[in-house]
């Protein structure tokens, strides 16, 4: 029986996994990837399949889950975001040059903005760099396809591939009819080869030259894919500007095309970036006067354009080097390099009039912040009043709005919040100095990355606080379950691994637990840390700041409801403002002093300890 329905773009790719056969799906999750792994458990539950799912530690270890299930014969995918990628980049070098032998592809979802990611990295030239295939949908039913595509390049020449959409298409939503599911009942054979499995480095120099017989190949088959890869030209017709574009950009042109009844203009779409599809390009270029290229995030495709007279594009400053090519974006270039070669333009959008009325509202820019009631708002407050002269590391996820309230100096990638610390101590006592450190991590965050750093610290004699912000979830990403909590991606029980245990074995000795919403005895817990940390015979201090997620433990996170109030007393100070960030306190002009927005308050009763003149009192 065909079913009709509406998949999130992540769902699609679920969809296309599932629909290809793939027998292992592996991730570690991070916006825009993070649903892709639940969507693929819906599937497989729903239709009875067997298909094995698993939130890896990180992701690194996805992709190796996921490669030896390729190199034992099943199809196997593995998904992350696209900073993800670098994580995993030791085994994707090394697996491009092994192979493969049931299909394997890579999912890592580009983030262009960026809206929640570190950087705007293009994963297009992650692939080109590990000699690897890959993919560029500009929809969720291409993202479908291309899955399934994904797997077949790969089982058929023996190579990864990587799938690269990117958050629009992860993010958008389309209607798609699918059919029954069935299982791939492929067993796994391991056949043992150390010439290749195992191979040393005269053997690898063997491998990558098969590589690149390989992409060859690809690339030829890529010339051929008339369903990813076409134009528009009329036949034999010359034209003074033609568009190349791929992924997201290009449904972007096509969109404004359609609008504004433009046929004068052709465009070729590339889905196959790598290995790149030249005589297409070529065959495209040489009936333009100009070609612009418009593609994110990066200058892939134009690199590989050879007649730079004719390309216009990043490069030749007509595309922003930075930031999402979002449609007005994208609307105004096009309009300027008309304006430039003496085109037709397009007439001036309506959309400007209405981007300059907003922009006169002057309206007031709310910054992202931690939630009402969050624990990580509590741990950092005390933090700082414990030791307020500290340099302050922290790590990637929600507590990195530690920042608002004065308690995150640096933040580089996952795991730096524990390796920064160790590098500022080392630093400093190089020099004689001893400067207190604190650092911040979350309790996914540890897992994922954080005991390396933390082993490498103990061992070098590193000297700071780390304190562990074990909300008892892996909030930022969509509320997936840490180690901790021995549940596993489908929801059966896993081994769960407590944090002290896992902290112990890096040989550390002081580690303590505490409830951050006791605010008095947390700080008194940091300057006792702190005590341990300068004394000669201590060493790392280690602080677990343990209670459950506000949002994923409604019922849990707080068990006695504190409805508190303002007095008079308030003296406009601003410190529980400023200090503490809570959304729930603002400042009401009527009134003349901060009051409480009953709607945001989740009464917590942590802001009691906050107020330096007791203006804050239990209603």
């Amino acid at each position: 029986m065909t079913r009709e329905e509406f998949f999130l773009g992540n769902g699609a790719i679920a969809l296309g996994l599932v629909e290809a056969g793939c027998q292992v799906v592996t991730s570690y999750p991070g916006t825009p990837s993070s649903e892709i792994l639940p969507e693929v458990t819906r599937l497989v539950k729903s239709e009875g399949l067997n298909t094995y799912v698993e939130w890896s530690t990180n992701e690194k270890v996805a992709l190796d889950t996921a490669f030896a299930a390729s190199v034992s014969g099943k199809r196997a995918a593995c998904c992350m975001k696209q900073v993800g990628l670098n994580v995993a980049a030791d085994s994707l070098m090394s697996a491009a040059y092994l192979g493969t032998i049931g299909g394997l592809v890579i999912i890592s979802c580009d983030d262009p903005g960026p809206h929640s990611s570190q950087t705007e990295q293009d994963t297009r030239l992650m692939a080109r760099l590990a000699k690897v295939p890959v993919l560029d949908p500009s929809n969720p039913k291409e993202a479908r396809e291309m899955a399934k595509l994904a797997l077949d390049i790969s089982e058929e020449f023996r190579v990864p591939v990587i799938l690269r959409p990117a958050i629009r298409v992860c993010h958008a939503r389309q209607s798609l009819s699918w059919g029954p599911l069935k299982t791939n009942d492929q067993k796994a054979v391991f056949e043992k080869d150390p010439a290749r499995w195992a191979a040393t480095p005269r053997f690898r120099y063997i491998l990558h030259g098969e590589l690149n017989q390989k992409l060859g190949k690809i690339g030829q088959k890529f010339e051929g894919l008339s369903n990813f890869n076409f134009h528009d030209m009329a036949s034999a017709k010359k034209y003074p500007l033609g568009i190349i574009a791929g992924g997201v950009p290009y449904a972007v042109v096509r969109d404004i095309f359609s609008e504004e009844d433009r046929k004068d203009i052709p465009v070729l779409k590339l889905g196959t970036p790598y290995p790149f599809p030249e005589r297409m390009a070529q065959e495209f270029m040489s009936r333009c006067g100009k070609v612009l290229v418009i593609e994110e995030t990066d200058a892939v495709i134009e690199y590989f354009l050879r007649d730079r007279e004719k390309v216009l594009g990043r490069l030749s400053g007509h595309v922003p080097a930075e930031g999402e090519l979002v449609p007005e974006v994208v609307y105004g270039l096009i309009n300027n390099v008309l304006k430039e070669l003496d085109l037709e333009p397009f007439p001036e959008s309506g959309d400007r009039e209405a981007v300059e009325l907003v922009k006169r509202l002057e309206l007031p820019i709310r910054r992202p912040t931690l939630c009402p009631g969050c624990p990580h708002r509590a741990a950092f407050f005390a933090i700082r009043k414990a030791s307020p002269k500290a340099i302050f590391t922290s790590d990637i996820g929600c507590y990195t709005l530690g920042l608002n309230l004065g308690a995150v100096d640096t933040c580089l990638d996952m795991g730096a919040g524990i390796t920064i610390a160790s590098g500022f101590y080392q630093a400093f006592c190089q020099d004689g100095v001893r400067k207190p450190i604190v650092a911040t991590i979350g309790d996914s965050t540890f897992f994922h990355s954080g005991t390396v750093g933390l082993l490498s610290a103990v061992y070098n004699d590193a000297r700071f606080i780390l304190v562990i912000l074990d909300n008892h979830i892996t909030a930022m990403t969509g509320m997936q379950p840490t180690p901790a909590l021995g549940i596993r991606a489908d929801g059966s029980k896993g081994k769960a691994i407590p944090l002290e245990r896992l902290v112990a074995g890096c040989g550390v000795d002081f580690i303590e637990v505490v409830d951050p919403y006791d605010v008095k005895e947390m700080t008194a817990l940091v300057k006792k840390a702190a005590g341990y940390v300068e004394d000669p015979d201590g060493g790392i201090a280690v602080i677990i700041a343990s209670h459950p997620c506000i949002i994923a433990y409604r019922d849990e996170a707080i068990l006695e409801r504190r409805k508190v109030t303002i007095t008079e007393d308030c003296v406009e100070c601003d410190f529980c403002i400023d200090r503490f960030e809570c959304p729930a306190l603002y400042k009401d002009e009527e009134l003349g002093r901060t009051t409480i927005n009953r709607v945001l308050c989740t009464e917590c009763g942590v802001c009691l300890d906050v107020c330096p003149k007791g203006a804050i009192v239990e209603a």
